[in-house]
């Protein structure tokens, strides 16, 4: 962490996507900004999502103009650096929550992007996982690539960084691509073992602790700021499973040689690719002690509450 004093705030903040992170970030910003003197919100978007007839994304484009966020056109993947360079150098701060959908190479164009331009504070799309702690030459190479992104951003001293560790969105565990979960099945298939663990929070939760680190003070600056909703262990998943949906799991173990093979089988799956690095165990979790949330005393979604509120409250198999 740099040790020197800072004086930037931000006040004129731009956020890069409205998926299902970007939302999230954008509403709990809106609301925290109302409290601070001089902030206001924008948010980049595609011009064909903006005048999309899709009734979700009319929706959301709706909501972003009754929160007062002022839309900005622009396209991460068509742009230049120096076109995107430009637009970010109207403000003062850049949220990044655009994911990976834009590209294994946009973060790092994004980053470019964002020192170029000489915006005083930049949050880039790091959303998730340790990756220092994983390394490099895993099976996800798309950590390799936000590994590069962190050592940018560290070779400079002119653009402030916040890196956001957020561990696995919590949804995704249950997803039924995903393969942990088999719900139709009752059944929980572990990462490695079920006693490996794994950090989950929702995007909603995200969003409201992004916002509170945003407007923090003193400046957050130069740091990776760790965030849990809850860290399980895959046995303590099939667990709550059992005790919220009243009724037994059976469990069982996809081994990292297992699932090695399985990547080996069909190398561009990018599911597979996650299910291999999550196995590992190894900066895909850590104690919700010590985190921004805990610290804070800022209550966020466990794994208990998300199964109540999101399964068994919706009559889910």
């Amino acid at each position: 962490m740099n040790d020197t004093t800072t004086d930037v705030k931000s006040r004129n903040i731009l956020v890069l996507g409205a998926g299902e992170l970007g939302m999230p970030v954008l509403r709990h910003l809106a609301r925290r900004a109302k409290s601070v003197d001089g902030a206001r919100i924008s948010v980049l978007l595609r011009a064909s999502a903006i005048s999309s007839g899709d009734p979700g994304k009319k929706q959301d484009i709706a909501e972003i103009r009754d929160l007062g966020i002022t839309i900005v056109d622009g396209d991460l993947v068509k742009s230049s650096i120096d076109e995107l360079a430009s637009v970010f150098a109207q403000y003062d701060t850049v949220i990044g929550c655009a994911g990976y959908a834009a590209g294994i190479n946009t973060p790092m164009k994004l980053a470019k992007a964002a020192l170029q331009s000489g915006i005083p504070r930049y949050f880039p799309w790091q959303f998730g996982v340790d990756f220092e702690a994983i390394g490099r030459g895993g099976p996800q190479d798309i950590f390799d690539a936000q590994l590069d992104v962190r050592e940018l951003l560290r070779s400079q001293s002119k653009t402030e960084w916040v890196i956001i560790s957020t561990g696995m969105f919590m949804s995704y565990l249950f997803e039924p691509e995903f393969g942990v979960v088999d719900l139709e099945n009752s059944a929980v298939h572990a990462l490695g073992s079920l006693d490996t663990a794994v950090t989950l929070t929702t995007p909603d939760d995200i969003g409201t602790l992004t916002a509170e680190i945003v407007f923090f003070e003193p400046t957050i600056r130069n740091e990776i700021v760790f965030l849990a909703g809850d860290t399980v262990t895959y046995g303590e998943v099939a667990d709550k499973l059992e005790a919220g949906l009243d009724r037994p799991f059976s469990r069982s173990e996809w081994t990292v040689p297992f699932l090695m093979e399985e990547l080996a089988r069909d190398p561009q799956n990018m599911m597979r690719k996650y299910r291999a690095a999550f196995a590992q165990g190894r900066g895909v979790a850590w104690d919700k002690a010590g985190t921004f949330n805990q610290r804070h005393a800022i209550p966020v979604t466990d794994v208990t509450a998300w199964i109540g509120a999101s399964l068994a409250s919706h009559g889910r198999v």
